[in-house]
């Protein structure tokens, strides 16, 4: 056995901010009201994130890019024949995998249609002006339903596996990320996470920032 640094610092930390912005946007979501203000900044705080996630697939620690754990055909075949490589699980199995760009993708499509929505009560998203009516109402449907129910479902369904790995499978899933590092039986590349490493995510994170501030930004000429 041997204890190998799967985890780098910036991949942990996001994945707690995220945890933590998204039951944040679900209670605020549900409360209403006042409680909408802290919904729409939140939102921008998880616009964000996910800009900063994107990126960091790509040039992150080896085990945080994407290319280390896209579930392929053959990942996914050696998986559920029970015959998985350590490189298949050392970070995302190929089912967490599915699961991680689920969440991506649900997280990213209610961002964005929250950005257009309006509820005409106590909610107008920054982009409304720039499109259709029909489009407003459209975004604004599905972030109040299926958006949200998809949101809470994989919410719970990420728990329920985190359990079933903890308490069926002898896997605790949660000490590596919060600790960055995992015991395992094969040796497998170490990922990436030195002081450099941190401060090529913080420019990162800046640059995710000014992302999200420039497509806010987008709806001021609009409103002029």
């Amino acid at each position: 056995m041997k204890t190998t640094r799967i985890w780098d610092l910036p991949t942990r930390i996001f994945h707690w901010l995220l945890a933590a912005a998204v039951i944040g946007l679900v209670i605020s979501g549900k409360v209403g009201g006042n409680a909408m203000n802290w919904h729409i900044r939140l939102g921008y705080v998880v616009f964000a994130l996910l800009v900063f996630r994107v990126i960091w697939g790509l040039v992150g620690g080896h085990w945080s890019r994407f290319a280390s754990f896209f579930p392929t055909p053959a990942r996914l075949g050696r998986y559920f024949r029970g015959k998985p490589l350590a490189q298949d699980t050392a970070g995302h199995t190929p089912l967490g995998a599915l699961s991680v760009f689920a969440m991506l993708l649900v997280l990213g499509a209610q961002v964005a249609s929250g950005l257009v929505s309006d509820d005409e009560i106590a909610f107008s998203g920054p982009l409304t002006a720039l499109v259709s009516g029909d489009t407003v109402n459209l975004a604004t449907g599905y972030h109040k339903d299926w958006g949200q129910l998809l949101v809470i479902g994989l919410i719970a369904l990420h728990i329920v596996a985190v359990l079933i790995y903890w308490i069926i499978k002898k896997n605790n899933l949660i000490k590596p990320m919060l600790a960055g590092d995992k015991t395992l039986a094969s040796e497998v590349v170490a990922t990436r996470d030195s002081a450099k490493t941190r401060l090529v995510a913080l420019a990162v994170l800046l640059v995710a920032v000014a992302i999200v501030y420039t497509v806010i930004g987008l709806a001021s000429p609009a409103l002029n």
